[in-house]
């Protein structure tokens, strides 16, 4: 029953890569509409729209891979991989952030997933993740992913070895796959719908 209702609340939902061209405005939009607490969680209390603005065209301009998690067309959550350049240390840097309206659905989970796939994807060794040491679900998420977090100067932050990952927490979760089989249904649906009537087809 709750897959179901989690399935069916995420039918209308998607998750893919952003193109460096959607990155400015796509990302910009959807960190600008974070909530007061969200925003101070996500940039450990950086708040105002012109940072925001100014860190999204920062992002979109130095190689930081975006997942973005859509919502009726419109990006709800997101996760970030910063390129290891960007970092004193050398560690690709990963950040997180989930509007309010689809938080509690698994959403972190499933961008946490897909974001290590692609590190992993791109040869990465180590993660970075800082959050606020308030952020009790972030700091939870990061723990579930391996990540063993230290708090220094009002933050969290650890490290996640890609190389140690357990498969059995990497694999596709059951509400991912459920959202999967929805989506997937929806598509089908849709194409017999456009087979059938015509849609779309030259007069």
């Amino acid at each position: 029953m709750y897959l179901t209702v989690i399935a069916a609340a995420l039918a209308d939902s998607s998750v893919r890569k952003l193109s460096q061209q959607e990155e400015l405005p796509l990302l910009r939009d959807h960190l600008l509409r974070l909530d007061r607490n969200s925003r101070h969680d996500r940039f450990h209390g950086f708040m105002d729209d012109s940072f925001i603005e100014r860190y999204a065209e920062k992002c979109a301009n130095d190689g930081t891979i975006v997942i973005a998690f859509f919502e009726n067309g419109v990006v709800r959550g997101a996760a970030e991989l910063h390129p290891p350049d960007q970092s004193p240390d050398s560690l690709p840097e990963i950040a997180f952030s989930v509007e309010t309206s689809v938080r509690r659905r698994g959403v972190g989970s499933i961008l946490f997933r897909k974001l290590i796939a692609e590190a992993r994807a791109k040869g990465y060794e180590s993660l970075r993740i800082t959050t606020g040491a308030q952020n009790d679900a972030m700091r939870a998420l990061a723990s579930k992913f391996g990540a063993h977090l230290t708090f220094r100067y009002g933050e969290s932050t650890g490290t996640i070895d890609l190389t140690q990952q357990d498969d059995t927490v990497l694999a596709p979760s059951a509400v991912t796959t459920a959202v999967d089989a929805v989506v997937n249904f929806n598509r089908a649906y849709w194409k017999m719908l456009v087979n059938m009537t015509g849609w779309g087809r030259a007069a």
